[in-house]
């Protein structure tokens, strides 16, 4: 691998171990008693929790009003139900919070009839990006996804190299297709190669780019062709590299673990000081003179002193039992460990009361609490930024395999992405009361009203459908008698 690979694969074993409470396992000395109380664990969660929101519901442009996107929406909204496509999400999403990349993988399953979705770890994503590119979203003409599978003693079998190569190329013999979501020919296609090499006759100095393919063995897929520079059919590569952050010219994302690796460690550092301290202060060290100690009747030599409950010295004339106070020392390091979980607040942008540092009797106003979001929507904002591009792309190669399988007509695609919902607490009687007279004023449409509903936390899990609830209501004779009996009696009690 390139050094910068290698680089970029440390990085992730580095933020792995603190997840896992294992970063103290990296160090040369004090990795045994090292106390790790899971801070980094509880950041990547409440990061994930609050970039996800509530809610994360496929949106079709259109589909308030227009049957044709409508049942496109339908379609997505199944197969996301079919593929677990939430459950993947929150697996791939916390690996990029985490590591700061994740990666989506598309491919179209005969036996299933539709797309299927797998996650890969960055760890195995080997995009081959040109030199000299300044833009980090031009998508890469040859992606490997590779990774080591060790030996097993048991079976005999060698230590293998696997790697899967998706590479757009040229039609073979200059040849030219129409694909069903464009009506312009084209002469690239994706080709395939799924092979494996023995570790022992690999050359670890060379390139995981240029692998010799004359000592590789090709693997075959369910219908038993070779995956030698298969042809998808497909213009694109079915892959999709979502980063963490918005990073400008680099392709890959930053860890939000990054930004706080120092104080991380200094915290960890400051338990682990707290927890010496308090074994000294919970068993002080105690100073005997003039007791008599029981003596080892075989050697003559002191028998070791220790301290239980109700144990009774014998002491002389002069005898004195002086112990070491460790309180005042116990009490400055959990002050410190406070002090630096602000720290850790400020800078990875959660407030306190995201971390659960504060009772929520504590916070002086609701007021107060919305501006203490500031820094968190900020950083909330800037992640679903990175993705903007990312989940509109997936659905596109869905409906792209969709047209390849013959299940949707050609021609352009619906445009369609994935809407997380809200991450912040809000006044959902506010929320309603604000629609409600924006509608009726006739500044909103009921289109709108209802998307600000499902913004706001409403349990509304079709926008569309309850659109369409809203409207049969209110054309429903039983609907119109009770609205002009709720009029009578408004205007009634007027009157009176």
């Amino acid at each position: 691998m390139p050094e910068s690979d290698r680089r970029r694969l440390a990085a992730y074993t580095v933020l792995a171990a603190y997840d896992t409470n294992q970063a103290a396992a990296l160090l040369s000395s004090e990795g045994d008693d090292r106390r790790e109380y899971g801070d980094a664990s509880l950041i990547v969660d409440q990061t994930l929790s609050h970039l996800l929101g509530e809610t994360q519901q496929i949106v079709v442009d259109g589909a308030e009003d227009d049957p044709v996107a409508q049942d496109r929406e339908a379609l997505l909204r199944d197969w996301a139900k079919a593929e677990h496509l939430r459950m993947r999400m929150q697996h791939a999403e916390r690996t990029a919070v985490l590591l700061g990349d994740t990666v989506y993988l598309l491919a179209w399953s005969r036996a299933k009839g539709r797309p299927v979705l797998k996650t890969f770890d960055p760890g195995f994503y080997f995009p081959v990006v040109p030199d000299g590119a300044l833009d980090a979203d031009a998508y890469p003409e040859r992606v490997h996804l590779a990774w080591e599978v060790p030996a097993d003693p048991s079976t005999g079998r060698k230590g293998t190299l696997r790697r899967v190569t998706y590479e757009l190329e040229p039609i073979e013999g200059g040849g030219r297709r129409t694909y069903p979501w464009s009506s312009r020919p084209s002469a690239t296609t994706c080709f395939l190669t799924d092979a494996e090499w023995d570790l022992d006759q690999v050359d670890r100095t060379g390139d995981i780019d240029a692998l010799s393919p004359a000592s590789a063995r090709f693997r075959t897929n369910a219908d038993g062709e070779v995956l030698k520079r298969l042809d998808l059919q497909l213009d694109f590569i079915p892959i999709v590299h979502v980063p963490n952050t918005v990073n400008g010219p680099e392709h890959y994302g930053q860890s939000s673990l990054v930004s706080v690796a120092q104080l991380l460690d200094d915290l960890a550092a400051a338990d682990t000081d707290s927890q010496r301290a308090s074994a000294t202060t919970g068993s002080p060290i105690i100073g005997l003179s003039g007791a008599r100690l029981p003596v080892d009747r075989r050697t003559g030599n002191p028998l070791p002193v220790e301290v239980e409950p109700g144990m009774v010295w014998p002491l002389g004339d002069n005898g004195q039992l002086s112990t070491v106070d460790t309180s005042a020392q116990l009490a400055e390091l959990r002050a410190y460990v406070e002090a630096l979980r602000d720290r850790l607040s400020v800078v990875t942008r959660l407030p306190a009361s995201v971390l659960g540092m504060v009772s929520p009797s504590e916070v002086p106003s609701g007021y107060a609490l919305q501006l203490s979001f500031g820094p968190l929507d900020a950083m909330v904002r800037s992640m679903r930024l990175a993705r903007e591009a990312k989940y509109p792309l997936l659905l596109k190669m869905v409906q792209r395999l969709y047209q390849l399988g013959g299940l949707l007509p050609p021609g352009d695609n619906a445009q369609a992405t994935i809407a997380f919902g809200a991450y912040l607490p809000a006044d959902l009687s506010a929320a309603l009361d604000l629609v409600v007279r924006g509608v009726q004023g006739g500044v909103l449409t009921l289109e709108t009203g209802v998307r600000l509903l499902v913004e706001a936390g409403f349990p509304i899990e079709d926008a569309a459908l309850e659109v369409e609830r809203i409207r049969a209501r209110a054309s429903s004779p039983a609907a119109a008698h009770t609205t002009n009996g709720t009029e009578k009696e408004e205007g009634g009690s007027r009157a009176e």
